[in-house]
């Protein structure tokens, strides 16, 4: 995790007690070694991605609904972050995506094979760990959330530049894309830690709608900016023509930019930055972090009668709140 970690998850780790902050720490170790650990080459792309950092909010659900826990939890929270990053690895081939969180990517630094392989090896480490785990409801979990990944890609690149993508069709692939590893990650602790059977349900839940919520208010920074939060232009969904909430918000207000070939009109940053400015002038960022709120409601009512150590129910609540902290 990156040293200067967000205000709002330095709480949530604040919350979650020492044993978090421990935990968090042996999972940075093991995925330097499993980085490291595969040729010179892949070593430098894979170690690469990983200490671009990010906020491993995915490895934090892991411990919070898992609990203290022994290996099989750090083995789990590992695995997730390692999917996590062969996912992004992969979308940046896809997208020919230049920068990640303002760092060159190993697309742009070594190619498209290099890219490739790095999110192969990525992808496959992260079985190898779970396996560890000697759990087959684990593994089965995980590979759930990898197909529903796959899946939505899939409907993400079948939407490309579409002017007839619907809210619903938009919050399938986001439940796909985004939610569904989260829901895993929560699912894992649940399986390997102290939670109760029956809890994992529950907690799952909340981390679907976590999800939910944060792909919502991904897409909204990607219009609101500024590129020095999110190292990308503004308006990079619109250049590669992934079809997010706030344009259909906006082309359903706006009947000028709904009559828009985007796919003709946006081919370079300074266009996309135009049309980020129509969208955010009709009003349809603010309707979009109202959708977000209610997710994050949701999500915490997900959590209902769950029985939690009060510390780690308080840091799922703040995590949820900083959902939306985030962005304001």
């Amino acid at each position: 995790m990156s040293a200067a970690a967000p205000a709002q998850l330095v709480r949530v780790l604040e919350a979650g007690g020492p044993g978090l902050s421990r935990q968090l720490h042996r999972t940075e170790a093991r995925l330097a070694e499993v980085a490291e650990g595969h040729g010179a080459e892949l070593g430098r792309h894979a170690a690469g991605t990983l200490a671009a950092g990010g906020k491993r909010l995915r490895p934090v659900l892991v411990f919070l609904c898992g609990g203290e826990g022994d290996s099989a939890l750090v083995a789990a929270a590992v695995a997730v972050e390692l999917l996590h990053m062969a996912t992004l690895v992969h979308d940046d081939v896809l997208d020919r995506a230049a920068l990640r969180r303002g760092r060159p990517t190993v697309f742009a630094a070594g190619g498209r094979n290099a890219a490739t392989a790095t999110g192969d090896l990525l992808f496959s480490r992260a079985f190898a760990e779970l396996a560890s785990t000697n759990s087959a409801e684990a593994v089965s979990a995980l590979s759930g959330a990898s197909s529903a990944l796959a899946r939505g890609e899939l409907v993400q690149r079948a939407d490309a530049w579409s002017d007839s993508v619907t809210e619903e069709r938009y919050l399938e692939r986001c439940e796909l894309k985004t939610a569904s590893l989260f829901a895993s990650a929560c699912r894992l602790g649940a399986l390997l830690g102290d939670a109760a059977p029956e809890a994992a349900a529950a907690l799952a839940g909340f981390g679907s709608r976590i999800g939910l919520a944060f792909q919502i208010l991904d897409d909204v920074l990607d219009v609101s900016g500024p590129s020095e939060r999110t190292g990308k232009h503004r308006g990079t969904d619109l250049l590669d023509g992934t079809v997010t909430l706030p344009l259909i918000i906006a082309r359903r207000r706006d009947p000028a930019l709904a009559a828009m070939d985007l796919r003709e009109l946006v081919s370079e940053p300074a266009q996309a930055e135009a049309v980020c400015d129509r969208i955010a002038m009709a009003g349809a960022l603010g309707e979009a972090r109202k959708q977000a709120l209610h997710h994050v409601a949701a999500a915490k009512a997900a959590l209902g009668d769950v029985r939690l150590p009060e510390n780690r129910r308080r840091a799922l609540d703040l995590l949820a709140d900083g959902m939306v902290e985030r962005y304001a």
